[in-house]
């Protein structure tokens, strides 16, 4: 019996785990794209494929790809559907895997990336947009870490396949991904809220039976509950200017804007695009490919428990400890790389940057990973939820495409020591931040968090 309101509604929950895992076997295609550069650049780097700067170029396209797409997807979601929007992002994946495969120079690769990003970077809106609308609240988040936990997997996946494949047989066994990925998730319907939206009253009162179970005697009155506060919406416009005409609309933008910021500027994908290369730099006492599939395992295992326990807590407590732990990790990264410039050394020290990168990602999976996905899947009404949507992921993006861009810049101009340091200082405000904007938004439904927000 699952208590979703005081009627005790018997529901069955397995439909929508379901649904979860197809739309986030996506996330999966965009992990094994963001992180494909941590085996392959070292490789054409040696092969005199890519210069260093052109390895640079070819890091930040995935971001800035992601950067163009967040805000057409959002409105691509709202005017074709989820589902349809989601399926379509197969293509761009194909093509990245086309053009890397038929690579005859640093421009075909960059053209490829770009592709790519565009496929994450809407996968991004659409996924976590996807998994909110379908699940009820006593497991949305659960739900919601499927897609964190599913980005861990397509990182781990290319890792491994990095270390025993050459970049072409790695590419050729990664460009399988979007036709699993697509078969999977056809067979899936379109969710209550954007049928509802569309009028289809009939077919969204089946598809949440479908979710639901057929037993679930209350799917009229969700359904009127929905439909009620959809048409509440639509009376209002929705353009740039609508995101801050309202206190609930504001602080929303400024909780989702804000915590993407943070994601990013923690440093994580600076460490999953040059895994390799720090792990490189930093020791001899263990592969640079072997470091890299560790800290693939750890994040993979790190992400599946935080699926497990995300609803013991609340996101604020998860948030926290996320940017406390990192910010104490990125510490000892930077005293690292602080004492071999300084020429210090001693026994055990070569073991310290594995140990900080696998805690930092522990500590990362466990809130700064999944929960700003969740959040913002939570935080925007219905009116402004693709604009907003975009423009969080857009901000999410942004940040990558610069965090990116610099790290290796930053590693050579200031030293990799006060690089991590400031990723640490950051992530401090970031605590800050969490514990005055962030709303929690844990077991209520979408009509409370709006209530929450406006007060």
């Amino acid at each position: 019996m699952d208590v979703e309101d005081p009627m005790l509604v018997e529901t069955k929950k397995v439909k929508q785990y379901i649904a979860a895992i197809c739309v986030s076997l996506g996330a999966v295609c965009t992990g094994s794209v963001l992180a494909w550069t941590s085996p392959v650049i070292p490789q054409l780097e040696e092969q005199n494929i890519l210069t260093e700067a052109q390895s640079g170029i070819v890091g930040s396209m995935v971001p800035f790809g992601a950067l163009v797409a967040a805000l057409p997807a959002g409105y691509l979601a709202e005017k074709y559907g989820r589902t349809k929007t989601i399926l379509g992002l197969v293509i761009p994946f194909l093509i990245n895997w086309v053009l890397i495969l038929l690579n005859n120079g640093p421009f075909m690769l960059y053209v490829a990336r770009f592709f790519a990003g565009i496929a994450a970077g809407a996968m991004c809106v659409c996924a976590p947009m996807y998994i909110g609308e379908i699940s009820q609240a006593s497991i949305r988040g659960s739900l919601g870490s499927f897609f964190q936990m599913f980005i861990c997997a397509g990182i781990l996946s290319s890792y491994l396949l990095g270390a025993f494949l050459n970049w072409f047989w790695m590419s050729f066994v990664l460009a399988s991904f979007p036709f699993i990925f697509a078969a999977c998730f056809y067979f899936m319907p379109e969710t209550p809220v954007y049928l509802v939206k569309q009028g289809l009253m009939g077919r969204a009162e089946e598809v949440l039976k479908y979710f639901r179970g057929e037993q679930y005697k209350n799917a009229e009155r969700e359904l009127l509950e929905i439909n009620s506060y959809i048409k509440e919406s639509q009376e209002k416009t929705s353009n740039l200017r609508d995101l801050f005409t309202s206190k609930a609309n504001r602080k929303a933008v400024l909780s989702g804007v804000g915590i993407m910021f943070f994601q990013q500027f923690s440093g994580i994908n600076a460490v999953i695009f040059y895994t390799g290369a720090i792990f490189g730099s930093a020791s001899d006492a263990i592969s640079p490919d072997l470091s890299s599939i560790i800290v693939g395992i750890v994040q993979l295992i790190s992400a599946y428990v935080s699926v497990m326990i995300i609803e013991r807590a609340n996101r604020k407590f998860y948030l926290k400890l996320s940017s406390v732990g990192m910010a104490v990790c990125l510490m000892s990264l930077g005293l690292y790389f602080h004492l071999t410039h300084s020429k210090v050394t001693f026994a055990g020290l070569g073991i310290l940057p594995l140990a900080s990168i696998v805690f930092y990602i522990i500590f990362f999976s466990m809130g700064f990973g999944p929960v700003p996905w969740m959040i913002m899947s939570e935080l925007f009404a219905p009116e402004i939820k693709a604009l907003a949507t975009g423009l969080a992921v857009m901000t999410n993006w942004l940040c990558a495409f610069a965090v990116t861009l610099t790290f290796p810049i930053l590693n050579v101009q200031l030293g990799a020591h006060v690089t991590f340091y400031l990723f640490c200082a950051i992530m401090n405000i970031g605590t800050i931040f969490v514990q005055l904007v962030i709303p929690e938004t844990k077991g209520k439904s979408l009509k409370e968090i709006q209530e929450i927000l406006n007060r």
